[in-house]
């Protein structure tokens, strides 16, 4: 006669027969964990106006079209002006870079060289330096290609950036980090100010009006319609010098502003104020050699005064911001990233509503320039230091006025330095769209997490120990050997 299905060596078979299951099933989804990720890299230079910044990225190198998986390794300043600052000095510009290029070498796998692809944006420094003296700005982009070129990373080329491409970027990084794409609660509307431009980028509400200022993307299965546009010569350094120049149109040889603090005195040469594309009135050749500026720091005159340089009487479209420059009604959330949080958070104005903002920050320009330096000086260069009650009232000019932000829609701006440890700005945004890590359609998913999964194994574990308790409980422990004859 066969032998029952309850009989020993079946038990025993059934047994060791699970527990083989159990274990290939665990060794699988510790298998699924790598123990040693391994990695990719990109570098990207953002060479701005004021200053150059290199960016090392790193991701997962299994795992490249997730969302939020590439993240900021490593940050380098290059140490003096931006690459623009170089037309009279051409081979300066590229010999620039070669400190920051020599900390890649040390932060990135030697064996990684070959394949860690190399960008170098330059933005609206550049755009002015080319629209001022293209050939000397085609000389500097050549000077860091060559420099560049000669590094063991894979180099993917040097180039100006539009305005438009720059807010794209950021919109792009901004979402990313966040997670945001293909999210039913939208995306985040971005805010970036430099040097020498200001960007806008959001989703609108409201169809738009000018092909010139929309975007279309196609992100992990979603389509966005983005409205951006940029202001040359709007940035916080080239907007003070727009600003002088509606002051001095008359040729005055002592300026008093309201943007510096009482105390502050400082000669000034004509020709360093407006030496720029964004200066168009005044006739540098009649202008004297130098002027006087003094501050008196008084918030609300600091404000009338900076609303010189926008023009909010052209509009040729249903709205406009300003200068005659269409814009949809602000809408959604943003965040104001570069100067906009340098500034901010250094004036410890953030996160605080439109009113407070005003009150704390006439407070700060009314405050002596010698009490001014007595707390920040020498942490803080006093060219900079001199300038954020200018800066700071800008922002709010700019923002209120110009973008059309309310008392209520101002709770709406985040003013971010990092998100998850990754520099807000356009550079990420830049090197997925050039590396097309980022997909147009939704990544596959799993059926669940790997956190459900691991969990089910351990409840299907448990419950087939469970069953075999109950089976010795109530057919007794069997014995593997097989059972003896009986006589």
């Amino acid at each position: 006669m066969k032998a029952p299905w309850h009989s020993g060596k079946m038990i025993c078979v059934a047994f060791f027969f699970i527990a083989a299951v159990i274990t290939l099933v665990t060794i699988a989804v510790v298998q699924n964990k790598p123990i040693l990720q391994k990695y990719k890299y990109g570098i990207v230079l953002d060479a701005g106006s004021s200053h150059t910044a290199m960016y090392i990225y790193e991701w997962p190198a299994e795992k490249e079209n997730n969302t939020g998986m590439v993240r900021q390794r490593h940050f380098c300043g290059v140490k003096g002006k931006g690459i623009s600052s170089y037309a009279l000095n051409i081979s300066g510009a590229g010999q620039s870079l070669k400190e920051c290029i020599e900390e890649a070498k040390r932060n990135i796998d030697e064996a990684k060289y070959g394949e860690t692809p190399v960008y170098l944006g330059a933005t609206a420094g550049m755009r002015l330096l080319m629209e001022q003296d293209s050939e000397s700005a085609k000389k500097v982009l050549s000077s860091v290609t060559d420099t560049l070129q000669k590094t063991p990373f894979d180099f993917q080329g040097a180039r100006i950036i539009s305005g438009q491409q720059e807010g794209a970027f950021g919109w792009i990084t901004v979402n990313y980090l966040k997670e945001n794409f293909g999210k039913a609660a939208g995306t985040m509307g971005a805010l970036d100010l430099g040097g020498a431009s200001t960007q806008i980028t959001f989703v609108s509400k409201q169809p738009i009006e000018s092909r010139d200022n929309s975007l279309d993307f196609r992100l992990y299965g979603s389509d966005y319609q983005v409205y951006t546009h940029s202001f040359l010569c709007y940035g916080k350094d080239q907007v003070l010098k727009l600003s002088l120049e509606k002051n001095l149109e008359s040729g005055e040889t002592v300026l008093e502003d309201p943007c510096f603090h009482q105390g502050y005195s400082q000669e000034r040469k004509f020709k360093d104020v407006f030496d720029t594309p964004c200066v168009k009135t005044i006739k540098k050749d009649d202008l004297r050699e130098n002027f006087t500026h003094n501050g008196t720091g008084n918030f609300e005159q600091c404000q009338r005064s900076i609303q010189k340089v926008f023009n909010f009487s052209q509009c040729t479209s249903s709205r406009c911001s300003f200068n005659g420059v269409y814009q949809p009604p602000v809408a959604g959330t943003f965040g104001a990233f570069s100067a906009y949080y340098f500034v901010m958070n250094f004036l410890n104005l953030t996160g605080q509503p439109l009113e407070d903002t005003k009150r704390n920050l006439a407070d700060y320009c009314k405050t002596p320039w010698n009490e001014i330096k007595a707390r920040h000086h020498p942490k803080v260069k006093l060219k900079y230091l001199a300038e954020y009650c200018f800066s700071g009232t800008y922002i709010l000019t700019l923002l209120e006025n110009g973008y059309s932000f309310t008392d209520d829609t101002w709770k709406d701006i985040t003013f971010i330095d990092k998100i998850e440890g990754s520099s807000a700005g356009w550079t990420l945004g830049y090197m997925l769209n050039l590396t097309n890590m980022i997909p147009a359609e939704a990544p596959d998913t799993p059926l669940m997490t790997h956190g459900g999964f691991v969990t089910l194994i351990l409840f299907l574990s448990v419950f087939l120990f469970v069953l075999l308790f109950l089976g010795q409980r109530f057919l007794g422990w069997p014995s593997c050997s097989s059972p003896k004859d009986i006589v």
